[in-house]
């Protein structure tokens, strides 16, 4: 069994240093990887990127991480992806990283991910450059996305992840306005997990979304947000692979 610690939207300050360490004194006897689904500061600042450091820093399993909107506010993502890294913190942007479980390879595909909707209610490039520049980040976000898992497919990983900020599904938004739903993910994020295959994908971003869902091909998808699983951090457990 891996066991998959995951938290998003924690936004943490200057004025939240040591809130959440206590959370996680015993995370090395309860899992295996610690997720973080972006929305780890509340502007992007290198300050608050210290603090996200410092807490996640030296607990004793691998900690893997994309970026949210929120950090992204300053302008400065390659700051905090840096000050991150340097604790030991990995950062993906439409790439991947593998950690290894005694015999199991385990395979992260990550990417922040963007809006523009989901079926029956999408954008789509057309129109003004304006409009046709949103739909192509998110396909470019899905597009490296689908490219990281297919990476991890080729180092023969026996269990794949995908790690986003934007929700893939509308299932995991239920419960958010509807008017805001072309803003809280997009349909071609699940296209890609689909496509490429993946065991379970969770992202955060939804703070009034309902946590489980499901692609069309039928991989788990959860939203982590933390205002949406009440606790610092909640454990999935995947089953390895039969020899």
């Amino acid at each position: 069994m891996i066991r998959v610690a995951a938290v998003g939207d924690i936004h943490l300050g200057p004025d939240s240093r040591g809130l959440l360490r206590p959370s996680f004194a015993h995370l090395e006897d309860r899992a295996d990887v610690l997720l973080l689904a972006g929305d780890l500061t509340r502007h992007g600042t290198p300050e608050e990127a210290a603090v996200v450091a410092e807490e996640f820093e030296g607990l004793g399993v691998p900690v893997i991480a994309v970026l949210g909107n929120h950090d992204y506010d300053a302008g400065r993502p390659e700051e905090v992806t840096g000050i991150l890294g340097e604790r030991g913190i990995r950062v993906l942007e439409r790439s991947a990283t593998t950690v290894r479980v005694d015999a199991t390879l385990v395979g992260v595909a990550g990417t922040k991910g963007f809006g523009g909707g989901f079926a029956g209610g999408s954008g789509g490039e057309f129109g003004e450059p304006e409009m046709k520049a949103f739909i192509r980040h998110t396909r470019t976000c899905a597009d490296g996305l689908r490219g990281a898992l297919d990476e991890l497919a080729s180092q023969r990983c026996d269990v794949r992840i995908a790690l986003l900020h934007f929700a893939p599904v509308p299932a995991t938004v239920a419960g958010e306005p509807p008017e805001i739903y072309p803003f809280l993910g997009s349909y071609l994020l699940a296209e890609a997990i689909d496509e490429a295959g993946a065991d379970l994908a969770v992202h955060g971003h939804a703070h009034l979304g309902t946590e489980r869902g499901l692609t069309a091909c039928g991989v788990r998808v959860r939203n982590v947000a933390q205002p949406v699983i009440g606790r610092a951090y909640t454990v999935y457990r995947l089953h390895r692979p039969q020899a």
